[in-house]
């Protein structure tokens, strides 16, 4: 495994797929871009200066040579994502749109829209990985999981023995059996208002948790610590104004990265040291990326609208409270579109002409 000895190190499993982004302008190219939560956490961790290692199951399909050659484009590496046994990458479509009062709306389809078929859907790594993978564990600052399996959990439990921070993000219902032993291994969880919130919080005398996250939606974000042994209190953190609001998708996956990037690159003990006022500049760290995010149609796509440079430059900008949001073109180089696996070849050959 090639990495710089100087960059901190995250590993994840979880959703990797095939985002197909319909923008606004319907004479627009589809954009098919790497995607999932895994997928785009690890490839903005990537683009923040780490070395990431998705773990997932591709098989060589057009998508997984797509999501492939997207992470490559961004220096992900891909020394673990062709885990045995194989299988189908996930593709999932997103249609941007806006509602009757100008706001942008997208949702999401799980089914091709020319043959009607089931798009391909993720499917979890199997313990056939753990031996493998684990070995290139020691030395990694963060271990990502959105999707529980036994191997996930398994992964998770040899990250936090050799030193990570283990991330959980719910993604919804999961076997009862396998959330609990991942609240006992994460030491860091994040999730909606809608769900962990019934039942009173990830933070329990029996959970791992060091950190809890409930996001809010345009509230912003809440969260509690025991950096210093005891259960916090509550802290509620407004969320960033957005300088411009085109496309809200992957908001969610910028502020995890963005959160990580300042708490995290230590590992678990260097999260173990942090103060309350260093966690509370990553959090708003990961606001302001997660605003910033907002600006662009997709999940990533101000990576491919600005340089590096500006980037930076922006994000600067809305930390210190003058936001300026303004694309510095860069060249953008088309690629094919992706067919439906299910549809018939001349139906696919026609589908793909067509997106």
């Amino acid at each position: 495994m090639n990495h710089s000895s100087e960059r901190p190190k995250i590993f994840g499993t979880g959703l990797i797929a095939l985002d197909l982004v319909i923008g606004l302008d319907s004479e627009a190219p589809v954009h098919s871009w790497a995607g999932g939560t895994c997928g785009n956490v690890l490839t903005i961790m990537r683009y923040l200066g780490w070395d990431a290692y998705p773990i997932a199951r591709m098989n060589g399909d057009p998508a997984s040579e797509r999501v492939r050659a997207d992470l490559v484009r961004w220096g992900v590496s891909l020394d673990h994502t062709n885990c045995a046994p194989t299988g189908h990458t996930p593709i999932i479509i997103q249609q941007i749109k806006r509602a009757r009062d100008g706001s942008p709306t997208h949702r999401f389809l799980w089914t091709c829209p020319h043959c009607g078929k089931r798009l391909p859907s993720y499917r979890p790594v199997t313990q056939h990985a753990v031996e493998e993978v684990a070995r290139d564990l020691p030395g990694s600052s963060v271990f990502f999981m959105d999707r529980l399996s036994r191997a996930a959990l398994s992964l998770a439990a040899e990250a936090a023995h050799a030193g990570a921070v283990v991330v959980f993000e719910p993604s919804g219902k999961s076997d009862e059996k396998q959330f609990a032993e991942a609240m006992k291994i994460a030491h860091v969880v994040k999730y909606s208002d809608q769900r962990l919130s019934e039942a009173g919080g990830a933070m329990t005398d029996a959970s791992a948790t060091l950190l809890e996250i409930q996001t809010l939606g345009s509230e912003g974000l809440r969260y509690r610590h025991r950096l210093a042994g005891q259960i916090s209190d509550w802290s509620l953190c407004p969320s960033v104004p957005a300088p411009r609001v085109i496309d809200t998708c992957g908001a969610g996956d910028w502020c995890t990265a963005g959160i990580l990037a300042r708490a995290a690159s230590r590992g678990l003990s260097g999260l173990r040291e942090m103060d309350a006022q260093g966690l509370s500049e990553a959090l708003r760290f990961g606001q302001v990326l997660a605003a910033w995010n907002c600006g662009f149609e997709g999940a990533r796509g101000g990576m491919y609208s600005v340089e590096t440079w500006e980037f930076q430059n922006q994000i600067n900008a809305i930390m210190k409270g003058r936001p300026v949001l303004r694309t510095v073109a860069r060249q953008e180089r088309s690629a094919p579109s992706v067919a439906c696996p299910a549809c018939p070849p001349t139906l696919g050959a026609a589908a793909s002409a067509s997106t």
